[in-house]
């Protein structure tokens, strides 16, 4: 059987075992690298863009209700608010335009994975389902990259 075929499903040829074998077969067929990669890098975007939107007024100024979150409720030890509010917004903006872009990707991924650490250590530590989800994803890519669809194998890049 070629990488390229899709082999029939038959329970009866070779029995459970085989039929996992081929439906598993199957399932690594239509999911490749460079589908989930896809898929993985927009959703993250979608999540990290939205947050970052949240933050700002109109096109790209931080807004007061920002650095209140930053200062009120957020807390961060050793970066004072302002700062933080700062490099939160920005790293949120460009990292998701970096990933649905596929440029930069690991890196990008492992910023949003260094961001989603924090978030959980220091500002959110029970909603650690969410940020493990996030870490699965972010992992994907900081591991296998961003797929064929990216300019990162469009420039060639790893």
């Amino acid at each position: 059987m070629t990488p390229n075929t899709i082999p029939m499903l038959s329970p009866t040829a070779g029995g459970p075992r085989a039929w996992l074998a081929r439906l598993a077969h199957i399932s690594a067929w239509l999911t490749p690298h460079s589908l989930l990669a896809l898929v993985n890098r927009i959703a993250l975007a979608g999540i990290f863009w939205l947050s970052a939107r949240t933050k700002v007024e109109g096109w790209f100024t931080i807004s007061d209700s920002a650095y209140a979150l930053f200062s009120d409720e957020y807390k961060l030890p050793l970066i004072p608010p302002h700062l933080a509010a700062q490099m939160a917004t920005v790293a949120e903006h460009l990292f998701a335009v970096l990933l649905v872009l596929g440029l930069f990707t690991r890196l990008s991924a492992l910023a949003l994975l260094g961001m989603t650490l924090v978030i959980q250590v220091f500002v959110y530590p029970d909603a650690w389902p969410t940020h493990l989800s996030w870490a699965g994803l972010l992992l994907y890519l900081v591991g296998r990259g961003a797929g064929a669809v990216s300019l990162d194998r469009a420039l060639g890049l790893r």
